[in-house]
């Protein structure tokens, strides 16, 4: 057992590997320890990652009418959130979608499409949409999240263009059926092997706030390691109305720092990403996390709105952040004083 959260930076740079007691320590780190947690893992992020924060940009391809029954999404089948519902956007319509978010920084985009997995049809479609973006940003990375892939569609993916496969655990395999029915744990690791075979860079990550405990979170991290995935993207859950997971609130913004604490000391050399809901659940602690992550999602989500992608820009600048591959950046603009025509003196209600 470590001293301090330094000794264990010290330990993980030193080619340690984290265990249960260890990754324990780190989500029980009292509120107090919280800011040297966050420089301890901020050691390991610097030494793999120096000062640079990758964007990422996510494209919907197709939203909402799922046939799986995964309760935390909003387009999961029955549910009744409000979102946006449409078919294949066309390959011109996605390059157009996706160069908005390169315009803002993206290095790689994540087109994303709604469903169990591709048909065999899906994936030419697919392969078009990298077509198009790729004519008209050739650096830009393409990550595809298409759902369960069957045999060979990871190797056209990969043939078409696309450089990396996005498909998350989401949860601990012990948890896993608590969350969806239509189909299992085994799955999803299947998928993520047959994208790792073929050499697309594999994507996994989870989503933690949906009852998990201690040791399941753990299970998933330590799961995601061991599958020797390639970026880590932690989603915090949005409780959307309309599914079974509405009304959830189980994070605090402390508590979301020690979860990317872990990631970070789990798989110290591995892109972490902080992904859905990190507004919602950072809130103000957003820039700290800049500091244990080096990865985020610009602007908005799947079937939800982001911050604002001028807000995440200014975000990384201002904590001393670069965007990986950018040029010179600009600074934010100052902004005038607002004189105060409220409260003391005046009619006017006061700012409290």
């Amino acid at each position: 057992m470590f001293k301090t959260f330094d000794d264990l930076a010290d330990r993980q740079l030193a080619g340690g590997v984290l265990d249960r007691t260890d990754a324990r320590a780190v989500l029980e780190a009292p509120d107090e320890d919280v800011l040297g947690l966050v420089a301890a893992a901020g050691r390991l992020r610097r030494a793999h990652f120096g000062n640079k924060v990758k964007v990422n940009y996510l494209v919907n391809l197709k939203s909402g009418l799922c046939p799986e029954d995964c309760g935390y999404c909003s387009q999961r089948l029955g549910s009744s959130a409000q979102i946006l519902k449409y078919s294949w956007l066309s390959a011109e319509e996605t390059a157009r979608q996706a160069g908005a978010g390169i315009q803002g920084g993206a290095s790689r985009v994540c087109l994303v499409a709604s469903g169990r997995g591709p048909s065999d049809r899906d994936v030419d479609r697919v392969a078009k949409a990298v077509e198009a973006v790729k004519s008209a940003h050739s650096d830009v990375e393409v990550c595809a999240c298409l759902g369960l892939l069957k045999d060979g569609q990871a190797e056209k993916l990969r043939e078409a263009g696309v450089d990396a496969y996005n498909h998350n655990l989401n949860t601990s395999e012990s948890r896993y059926s608590e969350i969806c029915t239509t189909h299992g744990y085994d799955d999803r690791v299947d998928t993520v092997e047959k994208a790792k075979s073929a050499g697309l860079s594999a994507c996994s990550g989870l989503i933690v706030g949906m009852g998990e405990t201690d040791d399941e979170l753990i299970d998933a991290i330590f799961a995601l390691r061991d599958l020797g995935s390639d970026s880590i993207p932690v989603n915090f859950l949005m409780p959307f109305e309309g599914t079974p997971l509405a009304g959830t609130w189980e994070l605090s913004p402390l508590r979301a720092l020690r979860i990317l604490a872990l990631a970070r000391f789990a798989c110290p050399a591995t892109e972490v990403r902080m992904a859905g809901g990190r507004e919602m659940h950072l809130r103000s602690l957003q820039p700290l996390a800049l500091h244990v992550v080096n990865s985020l999602f610009l602007g908005d989500y799947l079937t939800s709105e982001g911050q604002a992608a001028k807000a995440d820009l200014e975000m990384i600048a201002d904590a001393g952040f670069e965007v990986l591959g950018a040029g010179e950046q600009p600074q934010a603009a100052h902004t005038t004083p607002a004189l105060r025509e409220r409260g003391a003196g005046t009619a006017a209600a006061p700012n409290a």
